[in-house]
């Protein structure tokens, strides 16, 4: 197994596509002391995600599991420690070991440097840049066969935009959601909604923060509904349509980014950061226990 937690493909462009949780691997020291099943790990993973990303030209993609290490959650909770922390799920056969954690997030670490390093280019390079975050969630936790969990609330795309600064960003999220709901999709148009089940995951908003006014970061998730998530068999063809779907989004974020204009005052502000910014605070181990 790589000892790389993720692959990324660069490209020239202004747009990121994410899929943070496609990853179902562990490292065997990992795998020794895990008590959740496979089928259990594979239910609450992000499968599938990482045949989304081709929307956009720059594509990052975890290839390891989320109970490995989450590269979604704070440092501070990236290593699910109890089943509240993990749906509910025993994760664990006996207490972690420190030096087993510590590498799990020395591996967490070289990812955000990468991102820290490859979001720091795009904001010397373009006015503004867009993350796609992609992820899934499960809305049949009822168990097999048992009804799904009401519409109203959890709608097949939610978009999570709750931002400090959603007002700079307004038109490109409404044009991204609108070219959502006009795509010709299979069964009638797309529910898409903003801010319903996931305002905004804690990687968006550690982008966010870290480049404030540069990066516009949707938290996509998109409801299971295009696979059974008891099975984790997929409907190839609703796959397939949602990856479309997504893809038709770009003519219209690319247009929007074309018109917008970096207000100078946050301009002037992040590039004296970019220039002297001090290195991000990753999760407060040693630099010799980095990878």
């Amino acid at each position: 197994m790589r000892d790389r937690i993720f692959d990324l493909e660069t490209g020239d462009s202004p747009l990121v596509a994410l899929a943070l949780h496609d990853g179902h691997a562990v490292r065997g020291e990992v795998a020794r002391l895990l008590a959740v099943t496979d089928e259990e790990r594979l239910r609450e993973e992000d499968p599938f995600t990482a045949e989304w990303v081709g929307l956009a030209p720059i594509r990052v993609v975890g290839t390891r599991s989320r109970f490995e290490v989450d590269l979604n959650r704070p440092a501070e909770r990236a290593i699910y420690r109890s089943s509240e922390e993990a749906w509910g799920l025993e994760v664990w056969r006996q207490d972690l070991p420190t030096a087993v954690s510590d590498r799990s997030l020395a591996q967490r670490a070289v990812f955000y440097e990468a991102m820290e390093k490859l979001f720091t280019d795009l904001a010397e390079r373009y006015s503004a840049f867009v993350l796609f975050d992609l992820h899934t969630y499960n809305h049949r936790r009822g168990g097999p066969g048992q009804p799904a969990a009401p519409v109203a609330e959890n709608p097949q795309i939610d978009v999570g935009t709750f931002l400090g600064h959603r007002d700079r960003w307004a038109s490109l999220i409404e044009r991204f959601a609108a070219d959502l709901r006009n795509f010709d999709f299979p069964g009638g148009s797309l529910d898409v909604r903003e801010n319903v089940r996931f305002p905004i995951g804690p990687f968006a908003k550690w982008a966010h923060e870290r480049f404030p006014g540069r990066v516009c970061a949707l938290s996509i998730e998109v409801k299971k509904f295009f696979m059974d998530e008891w099975t984790g068999v997929a409907d190839r063809e609703l796959l397939c349509a949602v990856g479309e779907a997504l893809a038709s989004t770009v003519p219209g974020v690319l247009e929007e980014l074309e018109r917008f204009e970096v207000v100078r005052p946050v301009d002037d502000e992040v590039a004296l950061a970019l220039r002297s910014r001090e290195p991000p605070m990753l999760h407060g181990l040693p630099a010799a226990t980095r990878l």
